[in-house]
Formats: structure tokens, C-alpha cells, sequence
């Protein structure tokens, strides 16, 4: 078992919370998504079954990160890692998604997109300068 990183310096502290206000901002859409496509679930012409997969995905990975977030906000270096990796990938499959032509109904690529943007800015302060240095050293 490693040591934890001290995050306790008030920018360490102010990033990692910033950090888990826009995962858990992520999760939260993310459930609300899922509530939306079974609620949807009779209109084949906004709920397929690739609505359907990534929907689950989606909230599966929101939930990975959000626990990925507050483990790193405790200081896990581990947590820290997993979470720059999952929030890349996850933005890049959000890419993807959304230059997808006809796979994906439009309300799903917005929801994506409003996703994609609360990934994009866990991406920028988890790999930002402060951060990494915090959980290098």
C-alpha cells in the first residue's frame, strides 16, 4: 500500500474539489440519461440499441469516475491515474459519439456533448501543472 498524497494545500484541495463537483455533475446526467431512455423506451426513433449500450456504459464509467475522484481527493495516487485515464478515453468516446452520423439520436448527442464538456475540464486540472505535481512528488 502506497502512502496517500497530502492534498491538503488549498489549491490541491480547491482542484480535487472542482474535480468532484463536475464528475459528480457527469454521474448525475448520466443517471438522469438512463431514467430518460427507459422512460423513452417506446419510441424507437429516439431509443435504439445503441442508445441503449451506451447509456449503461455511460453510467457505469460516471460511476468509476466519481469513485476514481474521491479516492484521489483522499490522495491515492492510484486514484489520481485512474482517473486521467478514464476522463481521456471517456472524452474521446464522447468524440466519437458525437461525429457519429445517424447512429446516435440528436438529444443523445447533446446529452453527450454537455458531458463531454464536464469531462473536458476534469481533464484540464487533473492533468494540469499543479496536480501532476502534487502526485508526482
Amino acid at each position: 500500500m502506497t502512502t496517500p498524497v497530502n492534498v491538503e494545500h488549498p489549491r490541491s484541495a480547491a482542484a480535487l474539489r472542482s474535480v468532484q463537483l463536475l464528475v459528480a455533475s457527469y454521474l448525475a446526467i448520466s443517471v438522469l440519461t438512463l431514467i430518460a431512455i427507459i422512460a423513452l423506451r417506446n419510441h424507437p426513433s429516439m431509443v435504439n440499441d445503441a442508445v441503449w449500450t451506451r447509456g449503461t456504459i455511460v453510467v457505469g464509467s460516471a460511476l468509476l469516475t466519481f469513485l476514481f475522484a474521491r479516492s484521489a481527493a483522499r490522495g491515492s495516487r492510484r486514484g489520481y491515474l485512474r482517473l486521467r485515464i478514464v476522463s481521456a478515453v471517456m472524452l474521446v468516446a464522447i468524440v466519437v459519439i458525437i461525429s457519429l452520423p445517424g447512429v446516435f439520436p440528436l438529444w443523445m448527442k447533446g446529452e453527450q456533448a454537455v458531458c463531454g464538456l464536464l469531462l473536458f475540464g476534469v481533464a484540464l486540472l487533473v492533468n494540469g501543472k499543479h496536480l501532476r505535481s502534487v502526485f508526482t512528488n
